[in-house]
């Protein structure tokens, strides 16, 4: 088999790192991705239309048998045969003899299913339960799902973790890569059941250790933390001053999340039993917290007034329910702060906008808010960021510290309300420090 000099060698190979397409000849290219994986690619044209077909990494094909395979697959384009659609036509038919034989076969999205059910005493919340199941299907499903498990390779995998997501050709594992890694973990759970219940043997392709670790960039050489918009503290009371003009379900529930500096997802599920108006005390169960332990929060008055106000809804658990029942949803709280974001642009005001980066503020970055003002008002570091429910020095100290210090943060939480209603005055200012 003569190839012209200049074509592409093994030294080549090992060594090009350039994103793109590298002509060998003969249509076989080394494809390289942007994170440096290499495969090959077969380029034919039949019919008028050009399309492209995988061959497999270099670890498993070489450039010789790589140059073999294309002079087969170059044969049948000449004869007029597609070799991806009779590379599609044989797995159809192997999957077929293996159902005639009485094989085992297991399409992924269904395999998801029983993975799925297995796993249900594992889930620690509702919401934990859905998004296991609705990251597979919206980001799995459509590459995998009618794929037998017994035929997944991790050029599989690779391909559902780096599939576009954005317009500018970014992929899942570049823009989201806490949801990739997060999915990739749940693509292995997933095969992993294929592999005891019968349906694959060998490695498990989404496996990270020893095997994607070495074709996919470290999360966190990748990850970008982004900080969320807040607000400035000089704008925050009269942001605050604006939500108390609107009405609506979903604005009470805004406004009782800043007052008690708490996650969006905590409060839109907060429930009336969880609520203790005497002790002025909101106590939420560690089912229902990123930190899956319970969580006490004391009430200011200015948040009791505001639960009192608040009327109760007939069949509905939810102190903040939906128009047609169950909890709201994130983007109704999302949509307030857009509405309010218009409304001050409207006439061309800057808006409510984050001082660093210039974005609207949201609702998650108003608790970053609350977090600036502790800092400058020299309240605890730990009692701070128990106020935001976050864990607080190491396991050793956690479980030697059990106190959650809820009546010191009682004194915090009125200041804050004080300030969140513009009445904070410098006497009124407490400077919560100790030890815990």
């Amino acid at each position: 088999m003569a190839y012209d000099k200049g074509r592409l060698n093994a030294k080549q190979v090992e060594a090009t790192d350039k994103p793109g397409h590298h002509a060998d000849g003969k249509g076989l290219y080394l494809q390289v991705s942007k994170w440096g994986t290499k495969s090959w690619v077969f380029k034919f044209t039949l019919g008028g239309r050009t399309r492209g077909m995988g061959l497999g990494p270099i670890d498993e094909l070489s450039l010789k048998k790589a140059r073999e395979e294309v002079e087969r697959l170059r044969v049948m384009v000449r004869e007029g045969r597609d070799p991806i659609e009779e590379r599609a036509e044989q797995r159809r038919k192997l999957k077929a003899k293996y159902e005639d034989d009485g094989g085992k076969v297991m399409l992924f999205k269904d395999a998801i299913a029983k993975a799925h059910a297995r796993k249900e005493g594992e889930f620690s919340s509702e919401k934990h339960r859905k998004d296991w199941r609705s990251s597979l299907d919206a980001y799995a499903v459509p590459t995998l799902g009618n794929m037998d498990v017994a035929h997944i390779t991790h050029q599989d995998v690779l391909r559902v973790l780096n599939q576009p997501v954005d317009e500018a050709g970014g992929t899942l594992w570049e823009t989201k890569t806490d949801t990739a890694t997060r999915l990739r973990g749940r693509i292995e759970s997933v095969l992993s059941w294929a592999t005891v219940s019968g349906f694959r043997t060998g490695d498990n392709p989404a496996r990270w250790a020893g095997n994607l670790k070495e074709l996919l960039p470290k999360p966190s050489k990748v990850s970008k933390v982004t900080k969320q918009p807040a607000l400035s503290q000089a704008d925050f009371p009269k942001w605050f001053a604006e939500l108390r003009k609107l009405r609506g379900m979903a604005t009470r529930c805004l406004e009782f999340a800043v007052l008690c500096a708490s996650r969006s997802g905590e409060v839109r599920g907060a429930t009336w039993d969880e609520i203790d108006l005497d002790a002025r005390i909101w106590k939420i169960p560690g089912a229902r917290m990123k930190m899956e332990r319970d969580h006490r929060i004391p009430l200011s008055d200015e948040a009791v007034a505001l639960l009192k106000a608040t009327p109760r809804v007939s069949g509905s658990p939810y102190v903040f329910p939906a128009v047609r029942g169950g909890a709201l949803s994130d983007m109704s709280l999302s949509a307030t702060m857009r509405r309010m974001q218009e409304a001050a642009t409207k006439n061309g005001g800057k808006g409510w906008i984050d001082p660093d980066s210039g974005r609207p503020a949201v609702p998650h970055g108003l608790r970053s808010t609350f977090r600036v003002y502790c800092a400058e008002r020299g309240v605890d570091r730990d009692m701070a960021e128990l106020c935001l429910a976050h864990s607080v020095g190491s396991s050793v100290e956690r479980a030697y510290q059990r106190s959650d210090m809820v009546e010191r943060r009682r004194a915090l939480m009125s200041e804050w309300a004080a300030f969140c209603h513009g009445k904070e005055t410098a006497e009124n200012v407490v400077l919560l420090r100790g030890a815990m």
